[in-house]
């Protein structure tokens, strides 16, 4: 008799391993389908990488600015080879550790390699084999999506799944995108020597952040040397001379841009093909599995979690998603996901978002919005490390936070307490209550927090005043 287990979960990346992990735990009998790598997206192509990179770009900016500190400045003698060496390295350490299959195999969960496709409602296929399931967790991810260009294709172009596998960048680089991998890329590149030219659509990089933040931080790139155009229609890609041309317009003026290699970063596509969802009844749109708010999609056995599920594609979230999706499955009671997931776009200073923005606040509670500011220029934790640049912005309605933003260094740290609050629906007057560390760059968010507070206590002064008078009657 065929093993029936209790879930299979299908890919084995950040969701996938959160939730066999979880599930075996109960424990339950638990398969995970991989046809690639364990670790997925996140380690192979994605956030490892990719910050393995931002800290060797921080220490060569860091040695090309050192006069800041009070030390002699001097250009880093940069070995790109070296570098992409050091991020292998650390992605094999992380796969042999924390993302070693032989770990889940030890916790009890049974790896299976191959492609995996939906039979039935408790059925997968991986070949010629069966998995009978009571639950199926569809964990296979995303990829870049590709914009339809003439001579793109024929030129040949990078995305963040093929540039780590090179053995060292190029020399120069158009990025066809400015959202955050792009971004992140960008000014990484740019610290290690590389030409950097960043092509977007839009009127401003990184739309989905506060505007003034990201002119702030746009600002910062272009004072480093990042060429940012934006507002770019492009045409048509040539090869010219060994070069790869991309041709276009910049607002009404035709433009080129020459650069030794393309990349593309113009956002992600769900893993879907081959899996036969639509065969079993598993609705899906273009941005991923349609899932419902405890991770259920259209057939109540299949879960979906992840870029697949095409709500917000990090990883943070995947693991939630997941975690929720097992609780559900298996727990009494119903749980269902925060539609709050904050993010960070890595770059340096970080930039972090949290909730609305002042114009989705606005949208939404019109014109019952306050908008709370403190520069960095006032933190003295900022001005000691030498990076006053960035601001904390608080967003709130009816007194209650309902949006949070930070360009400073480590934001991606400090957004915590913030989206905290955002969540529970906290007033400014309660993070002024918390007694926050100095000098931190916390203690900004408590800074901002109180100046707030005393906004709202010189309104009713009168009180004093009419405290005073009594209090002088009394003592007649």
């Amino acid at each position: 008799m065929a093993r029936r287990y209790d879930l299979v979960v299908v890919g084995m990346g950040s969701g996938g391993m959160v939730a066999a992990e979880l599930a075996a735990s109960l424990p339950l009998r638990v398969a995970v389908v991989e046809r690639d790598r364990v670790g997925g997206e996140c380690l192979w192509t994605g956030c490892v990488p990719s910050k393995a990179l931002l800290a060797s770009a921080r220490v060569a900016h860091t040695v090309r600015t050192a006069d800041r500190y009070g030390m002699r400045s001097h250009d880093p003698e940069v070995d790109t080879a070296a570098v992409w060496t050091r991020i292998k390295a650390v992605q094999d350490d992380i796969a042999a550790s924390d993302d070693n299959p032989q770990r889940f195999e030890a916790l009890g969960v049974e790896l299976v390699r191959g492609d995996a496709r939906l039979v039935d409602a408790h059925t997968v296929a991986v070949g010629q084999r069966r998995l009978h399931t009571r639950f199926v967790l569809i964990c296979t991810g995303s990829h870049p999506s590709i914009v339809p260009v003439e001579g793109l294709a024929d030129a040949g172009f990078l995305t963040n799944e093929t540039i780590f596998t090179l053995e060292r960048p190029p020399a120069s680089i158009t990025m066809v995108g400015g959202g955050p991998i792009a971004i992140e890329l960008a000014q990484a590149l740019h610290r290690l020597g590389v030409g950097v030219t960043v092509l977007e659509k839009m009127d401003a990089i990184l739309p989905r952040d506060q505007p003034e933040l990201v002119a702030t931080l746009s600002a910062l790139l272009a004072h480093e040397g990042v060429r940012i155009h934006t507002g770019v229609d492009i045409a048509r890609v040539t090869v010219e001379g060994g070069a790869k041309v991309v041709h276009g317009t910049e607002g009404a003026a035709t433009r080129r841009w020459e650069a030794e290699e393309l990349l593309v970063a113009v956002g992600r596509r769900p893993n879907v093909d081959g899996l036969d969802l639509d065969r079993v009844g598993v609705e899906t749109t273009p941005r991923g599995v349609v899932v419902d708010g405890r991770m259920r999609t259209s057939v109540r056995s299949i879960y979906a979690a992840g870029d697949v599920a095409g709500r917000f594609l990090f990883t943070h979230s995947a693991a939630r998603e997941a975690v929720c999706a097992v609780r559900d499955m298996f727990f009494p009671g119903r749980g269902s996901m925060s539609p709050l997931v904050p993010w960070c776009t890595f770059t340096d200073p970080e930039l972090a978002h949290a909730g609305l923005t002042v114009t989705e606040a606005r949208e939404r509670h019109g014109d019952d919005v306050d908008v709370h500011r403190l520069d960095l220029a006032h933190s003295d934790r900022a001005r000691a490390d030498g990076h006053p640049e960035g601001t904390v912005m608080v967003v709130t309605a009816g007194d209650k936070l309902v949006g949070a933003h930070m360009l400073a260094p480590a934001a991606g740290e400090v957004i915590h307490e913030l989206a905290l609050a955002v969540e529970k629906g906290m007033k400014l007057s309660e993070l002024a209550s918390l007694v926050h560390i100095y000098p931190t760059l916390a203690m900004s968010v408590g800074r901002l927090a109180g100046d707030a507070s005393f906004a709202a206590a010189r309104r009713f002064a009168w009180t004093v005043r009419v405290g005073r008078v009594v209090d002088a009657l009394l003592r007649r």
